[in-house]
């Protein structure tokens, strides 16, 4: 087992929770169940987990403080599971560092190719790339940070790093490499995820929103990452490769 993707389940239904355990595991993953988020920080301090799914509403803390508090402490990879189809619900634990997003019901095929591709997405992103001894990183930097695309990490100015969730890194690097250019939503979209995802219109926005809210110096006032109002969005920063 040790050799499995261990993942942990948040939700306040015992029948969910005995559901998705069972599905993961046939799907040659581990599981640990959660129904609060007291649980679920026991969980987390005693287990690595590869993947969080999270229930929207639980009783007591709801879905999304617990999102807010663990993308704090973790850029782990979190699906988001609601009842309700609504686009502000969706959007929101969307801004609030869930990587994707499941409306319930969905059926058990679905949540494994969801889940397999959030894997997926990360593992590509923590596999330093092969380098020879003494070869120098692919680093790109701007007004202070510095993007390393070898070590898939971003620095402050001041060095220390700064996490990103996969969807951030790579929306982050496409942004980076083509300074000055105009992107539309559908072009970012395309080079962030995977065919194998669902999408929703506004993934980009939230996305952009909680770069800005890392790197510009104020978030209500771009610098780096501008809207171009009707077209969609541009890295304005002077970049530098090294």
């Amino acid at each position: 087992m040790d050799d499995k993707h261990r993942i942990l389940i948040v939700d306040d239904e015992a029948e969910v929770r005995d559901w998705l355990a069972a599905l993961l595991e046939d799907g040659g993953f581990a599981s640990c169940c959660a129904g609060d988020g007291a649980a679920m920080r026991r969980a987390l301090a005693e287990h690595p987990f590869a993947l969080v799914i999270l229930d929207l509403k639980l009783k007591g803390e709801d879905g999304l403080t617990l999102a807010r508090e663990l993308r704090r402490q973790s850029a782990v990879p979190i699906i988001m599971m609601s009842g309700k189809g609504d686009e502000t619900d969706r959007v929101l634990g969307l801004e609030l560092a869930a990587d994707d997003y499941l409306t319930k019901p969905f059926s058990g095929r679905e949540l494994l190719a969801r889940v397999r591709a959030a894997l997926r997405r990360t593992t590509e992103l923590s596999i330093p790339l092969q380098r020879h001894p003494g070869e120098a990183h692919e680093c790109y930097a701007f007004n202070g940070w510095v993007l390393d695309m070898t070590a898939r990490e971003l620095h402050q100015p001041d060095g220390t790093p700064c996490p990103l969730t996969q969807g951030e890194f790579t929306l982050l690097a496409t942004l980076v490499k083509h300074p000055q250019r105009v992107w539309s939503r559908e072009q970012l979209l395309e080079q962030t995820r995977g065919l194998d995802t669902e999408v929703y219109d506004r993934t980009i926005d939230v996305l952009i929103l909680r770069l800005r809210r890392k790197i510009e110096p104020n978030p209500r006032h771009p610098e780096l990452i501008c809207t171009e109002r009707g077209l969609g969005y541009q890295f304005r920063a002077t970049v530098s490769r090294h």
